[in-house]
């Protein structure tokens, strides 16, 4: 009886609130199916107080007030949506190009969180399985879009950078912080996490990178730089194809044969009150929804790849910098927090999925996608990262791999990834793109009295 008046209240609630009766579904249904994505970006989210919107007469406007409301102002973000019109106008006016770059890319920190919340809303209508395949073909896209606008603009340096940028930062910077501040946090429990989902997603990157290293080694054969070029190209197109093949082999274990591995198991009271709640709008609004915020993502992400050079030149920071750190930080902040959150919680198996599924994610799908449109595109990019960016790459899976190897955590491994983290990124920071190089020898060349002999 109490369960069936539980049910009732339930349902009117929603209903005074402008939702549909076909979104709800029961705690047991809502839990089953959850991932950590999921139970990630709904750690920033907030409830709405639809008190004054529901006082409107007009059923119309009503909805769409109540939708701005759930959707806009729904997330802890929300402060920085201004910052959306701020680079729009900077862009327009012709402002310093430096802080279009600077608002662009706080534009996209909640523009990246609403587009996982409304992918959630909508697979509370189509369930958990497609809910899934919107979750791995949305869940990076800031980073997809990025991509693709650097690739239409030749940037293929910027593109490399961002991707191997957005693994380094998941597995060293975000499950780096998880662990420390669950170690700390949790310093008299015992912190234990399942290893098979690691394991896994590890896997996974391990392929990934062997991809990678092909590449690289037909750049030091014994062969001329033209033949080992195009073996690159060539090789790095069919790998790209069999990455994506993998993927999607991964995707139908994570989503059919072995789904309870990848659930998000979460026992604590408040956040299964929170799991158990339905869709806060419609189907069709959550889609239009979706659309807008990837406009808006979409336009950010062009004013990125085209400012980027000009904020390099004006903070003296190379592009590999701004590409490798600075992006991926921005385009995964509303899941980095979550997934530090809920190490706090000292709920290890959320975090880990967030951080490895968005690393293999990038490694798997995303990164041999780009070479996928490249070649459709004409452009000739490969997945030879160079020797610095692979050998970082392999860096960050095989000390990764080592420690979570035991199933167990505490701080001490958190700063441990903390600190390769901030070695890598020293040396990007010190380094200089080809293009900086190129600056210098010819201040060199017009500097050089030898030289200037010659010319004469």
């Amino acid at each position: 009886m109490d369960s069936h008046h539980h049910d009732y209240e339930f349902e009117a609630c929603f209903l005074e609130n402008g939702g549909n009766i076909k979104g709800i579904v029961s705690k047991e249904t809502m839990k089953h199916g959850r991932t950590a994505h999921n139970m990630s970006s709904s750690s920033l989210r907030k409830k709405s107080d639809l008190t004054l919107v529901s006082k409107v007469r007009y059923g119309f406007l009503r909805k769409v007030l109540a939708n701005f409301q759930e959707v806009i102002l729904g997330t802890k973000l929300s402060i920085l949506f201004p910052t959306i019109p701020f680079a729009i106008i900077a862009q327009c006016y012709g402002f310093s190009r430096p802080w279009v770059f600077a608002w662009s890319l706080l534009g996209l920190i909640p523009l990246a969180e609403r587009v996982s919340f409304l992918t959630e809303q909508i697979s509370y209508y189509t369930g958990p399985t497609v809910g899934g395949l919107l979750n791995a073909t949305c869940g990076n896209a800031t980073e997809l879009i990025i991509a693709i606008f650097a690739l239409s603009n030749n940037k293929i340096d910027v593109v490399k950078y961002s991707l191997l940028g957005s693994i380094l930062s998941n597995l060293l910077l975000v499950l780096g912080t998880s662990l420390l501040c669950g170690g700390i946090a949790n310093l008299r429990a015992e912190q234990k996490y399942d290893r098979r989902q690691a394991d896994i997603n590890l896997l996974m990157l391990l392929v990934a990178l062997s991809c990678h290293l092909v590449p690289l080694l037909f750049q030091y054969g014994d062969a001329s730089l033209a033949v080992n070029a195009n073996s690159s190209l060539q090789f790095s197109r069919a790998a790209s194809i069999v990455m994506v093949i993998a993927y999607f082999a991964y995707l139908f274990f994570q989503l059919w044969t072995h789904r309870q591995l990848f659930e998000a198991q979460d026992e604590d009271d408040e956040d299964c009150e929170n799991a158990s709640e339905e869709a806060v709008i419609g189907f069709w609004s959550g889609f239009a929804w979706l659309v807008i915020m990837t406009v808006f993502i979409a336009i950010l992400s062009e004013y990125v790849v085209d400012t980027i050079q000009d904020a390099s030149d004006s903070w003296g920071l190379s592009v590999s910098f701004l590409s490798i750190i600075m992006l991926p930080i921005v385009g995964n902040a509303a899941e980095h927090a979550g997934a530090i959150i809920f190490a706090f919680k000292n709920k290890l198996d959320i975090s880990l999925g967030v951080a490895l599924g968005s690393a293999t994610q990038i490694g798997m799908f995303v990164v041999p996608l780009c070479v996928i449109v490249a070649w459709i595109l004409g452009i000739k990019m490969d997945l030879n990262f160079n020797l610095l960016e692979t050998g970082s790459l392999a860096l960050a899976i095989i000390t990764t791999g080592f420690t979570l190897q035991d199933g167990t955590s505490h701080y001490l491994k958190g700063i441990i990834l903390l600190l390769l983290y901030i070695v890598i990124g020293a040396c990007f920071f010190v380094q200089k793109t080809a293009s900086d190089h190129a600056d210098i020898a010819n201040i060199m060349l017009l500097h050089s009295p030898t030289d200037a002999k010659f010319r004469a």
